[in-house]
């Protein structure tokens, strides 16, 4: 057991920061401090010649660690984040010696290139978190962060321009629950937008989700999860569209995607998923993830419902919000496991959930 495990399923559910003493906070930043500098194991992709390929770190001079390049920058948004909501935090030396050491002007121009170079590269699930690393640096008004986020300028500039040319006019949803998901790539930019006050991306965002989603009806969710899944496609969309939406408007839309939430078969989406995890079981991994996903998915569907009158609000809200508890709970188990399968990537979503309330994660409209 640690700390993170000790937390009651209602903190969980709530998204407070506050529930986050340091001994939460040093379970939490643990693995991603240990993995933003662990070069190997590493996903390399496609060695296309005899010669040996360059080593990630050659490559990817800030974001190298973690297994792969998207969890290497969601690896420092938390580390950002719990800076950031954690005065005095226990590992902050450690921390803010690590991002100095490779979040250099230098080493972003080297990461820049590589995307002009490779322009597809991430999108679109790495970039969003990117953006996500952006806004929270906007968001600690800290020396640190405003040097950090000085030196991410280019990168984070890059990434918004190619969101804007390659991703938001996209003809047709992603409707994966791995990292092509198109909703949960949305949501992210969405947000970012809404952070640095980014007025017509924005707009542009929440167009796409319309034009995307907003005819959604009798979605089909039997099949989920498939295998490797992390993310909840229905739900994924259904987060981005309490982000879009008006509440009431989102009730409405919510009764019918999917309708008969509440009972079978959909009702499938409200019980969490067994996992039993062994050693370097990379797919039981992104099922407790999955879990945790999800509860922080049914946690906003039922706070977006909060205080909304009519036969939906009222059908739904408590069975959601039952069931946000009941995942928050399967999923802080396992999620801060120690096997490097799971470790190089899940205390993030341990910390989306812990603190989803806490700033950068749904904000309101501008």
């Amino acid at each position: 057991m640690n700390a993170f495990e000790d937390l009651s399923p209602d903190a969980l559910r709530d998204g407070r920061a506050d529930a986050m003493d340091d001994a939460v906070a040093a379970a939490l930043a643990a693995h991603p401090l240990d993995g933003v500098e662990t070069e190997y194991p590493h996903y390399q992709g496609v060695v296309e010649g005899p010669e040996a390929p360059p080593r990630p770190a050659e490559k990817h001079p800030v974001f190298y660690g973690c297994f792969d390049w998207h969890s290497a920058v969601h690896s420092h948004w938390a580390l950002v984040r719990a800076l950031r909501l954690v005065p005095d935090h226990p590992d902050e030396t450690a921390i803010e010696t690590s991002i100095d050491e490779r979040l250099t002007p230098e080493n972003v121009a080297s990461e820049v290139a590589y995307l002009d170079e490779n322009p597809a590269f991430e999108e679109p699930y790495g970039w969003s978190w990117l953006l996500r690393l952006a806004a929270e640096l906007r968001l600690w008004d800290d020396p640190p962060a405003e040097a950090w986020g000085e030196a991410l300028g280019p990168l984070e500039d890059r990434v918004r321009r190619g969101v804007r040319e390659s991703f938001l006019d996209v003809d047709r949803p992603q409707r994966v629950g791995t990292h092509g998901n198109t909703a949960f790539a949305l949501a992210g930019v969405l947000d970012y937008a809404r952070v640095v006050g980014d007025g017509d991306l924005e707009s542009e965002t929440e167009a796409t989700a319309r034009r995307l989603y907003a005819d959604d009806t009798a979605a089909v969710v039997g099949a989920e999860p498939v295998g490797w899944d992390f993310v909840s496609p229905a739900l994924t969309e259904a987060d981005l569209m309490r982000r879009v939406l008006d509440p009431d408007a989102f009730a409405a839309w919510l009764d019918e995607f999917p309708p008969g939430l509440t009972g079978p078969p959909h009702d499938a989406l409200l019980a969490p998923v067994d996992v039993e995890p062994e050693e370097g079981d990379g797919a039981a991994m992104h099922l407790i993830g999955l879990n945790v996903s999800r509860a922080w998915c049914l946690a906003g569907l039922a706070d977006a419902l909060a205080g909304r009158e009519g036969a939906a609000a009222d059908r739904l809200r408590a069975p959601l919000d039952d069931a946000a508890r009941r995942h928050a709970e399967a999923g802080a188990a396992d999620v801060l496991t120690d096997d490097y399968a799971g470790s190089h990537w899940l205390s993030s979503f341990a910390l989306y959930l812990l603190t989803r309330n806490a700033g950068g994660i749904a904000p309101g409209a501008a």
